[in-house]
């Protein structure tokens, strides 16, 4: 593990999540809308998104309709709409319409989970709470021999048993970037991978022939 983590960190220094947000209420938004949807999508939206609608309110005083239309694009929007709208009225019924910073809270909003909760922790409150776990983080996982488990609370269990609590917040935004970047689903590229030497699955990926050639 201290090799993993010495290697992740030196290949990315920096490893914060590519949605761009300004406060804790705009990620939340954000990660929501990021299911099955990429983050580049995702930023394309709440360029505009963010500047119709700034606080919970605004998400409420319009129809679901109109919501769901400006966030069409990103797929599951109806759903994703209730969900912000059930989210945006509990913020302020029950958390005076700001973001709560522990777990507990965070996970009782519409719409949100240990993945989403755990990004909006580190990210905007710098909190450790756990480990995000998304499907990077879960084929990446398991490709280095640190889980057989395919639910992502089992693995995120597993993870924080292993990773240092100190590395919790960055290590699943490590996996993501390597998974983005190397690691692929398909063909990942093992022959020029910083970890091919410790991962136990780049001999037989590259055995195989099943590598991306970089």
């Amino acid at each position: 593990m201290n090799q993993l983590i010495k290697r992740l960190n030196k290949e990315y220094p920096d490893p914060a999540v590519a949605l761009r947000y300004k406060t804790p209420f705009e990620l939340l938004i954000a990660v929501i809308l990021s299911a099955q949807c990429t983050d580049v999508r995702v930023n394309i939206v709440t360029k505009t998104l963010f500047k119709k609608y700034r606080k919970p309110a605004d998400y409420l005083a319009v129809p679901q309709e109109k919501l769901e239309d400006d966030i069409r694009s990103t797929g599951f929007f109806r759903n994703k709409a209730k969900n912000i709208r059930g989210m945006c009225k509990k913020l302020i019924e029950e958390f005076g319409g700001k973001v709560p910073d522990s777990m507990e809270e965070l996970v009782t909003l519409p719409g949100v989970g240990r993945k989403t909760a755990n990004c909006v922790l580190g990210e905007a409150y710098n909190i450790p709470s756990g480990i995000v776990v998304d499907t990077h983080v879960t084929r990446l996982a398991n490709r280095l021999g640190l889980t057989k488990q395919k639910d992502a609370v089992k693995i995120e269990k597993e993870l924080m048993e292993q990773v240092p609590k100190k590395h919790w917040i960055t290590f699943g935004n490590w996996l993501i970037h390597h998974g983005r970047q190397v690691c692929h689903s398909r063909k990942p590229a093992c022959t020029s991978c910083v970890l091919n030497d410790i991962c136990p699955s780049a001999g037989e990926f590259i055995s195989k022939g099943m590598v991306k050639h970089e």
